[in-house]
């Protein structure tokens, strides 16, 4: 099988670094036309770069995913830019792990209604394409979340976004779909960092996962690019777990 984009429109909001900036590559890799954004700019450029490379049209924003009006902008030039919108991609996270106010505001307003504001932002260009929308939410919104209740909670309430907005959108012929990763390391990433700075965590997350590693942002950018192509056309509403098995557990 295989899977093309080709001369598609996909924006990746969250987009340069980790699991955004592998799927935004794996994307172009496949023939798409390809808009990321992210607050920081030197990684966001770096990504630019490496995606101009690859010879399709490339859009980069630095953007605040917070800010309900920059998001809005983003998508909005980036449609202009790329001549239209075919895939969304909410992939950025806030990362609220402590339960506080700042911690349940992190998750709540970048993983969560910046991925409903981007959704609306870009619904009457995917209403013209017929595309399709995949969240990316985690394994911890599909089970007890102890260390980060915020960020589990948020995820879980994206898994349920995603079964609802799939059941409206679907008479539109726009498919909605969710992945939800196991623990990811990459450099820079929070599980590089709990490597060093809390090895005995590190070590008892990767005892649990069966295949004997944590995930790559590889893993999830192939599901990411089967969920965006026609080999998906009949699948919505579903969320994946991509974990080597870290659930079974």
């Amino acid at each position: 099988m295989k899977l093309e984009l080709q001369s598609r429109n996909a924006l990746i909001a969250g987009g340069s670094r980790g699991i955004g900036r592998s799927i935004a590559l794996a994307f172009a890799q496949a023939g798409a036309n390809v808009s990321i954004c992210a607050r920081g700019e030197t990684a966001l450029r770096q990504t630019e770069s490496e995606l101009n490379a690859l010879g399709h049209k490339v859009h980069a924003a630095v953007c605040d995913l917070a800010d309900g009006a920059a998001l809005w902008r983003w998508v909005d030039d980036a449609a202009m830019a790329l001549g239209g919108i075919d895939v969304l991609v909410n992939n950025a996270s806030g990362f609220g792990a402590s339960d506080n106010e700042d911690g349940w505001a992190a998750s709540i307003n970048i993983d969560l209604l910046a991925s409903v504001r981007a959704s609306r932002a870009a619904l009457p260009h995917l209403e013209r394409s017929k595309g399709s929308i995949l969240h990316i939410s985690s394994i911890a919104g599909l089970m007890p979340s102890v260390r980060t209740p915020p960020y589990g909670a948020v995820k879980a309430a994206l898994i349920q976004y995603t079964k609802t907005q799939a059941s409206q959108l679907a008479g539109k012929h726009i498919r909605v779909n969710c992945i939800a990763p196991g623990s990811v390391e990459f450099p820079g990433g929070i599980w590089e960092k709990r490597r060093t700075d809390d090895p005995q965590l590190y070590k008892a997350v990767l005892d649990s996962i069966h295949f004997g590693r944590l995930g790559t942002p590889e893993d999830i950018a192939k599901v990411a690019l089967f969920l965006a192509s026609d080999a998906a056309a009949w699948v919505t509403g579903q969320t994946i777990a991509v974990d080597g098995g870290q659930m079974l557990s």
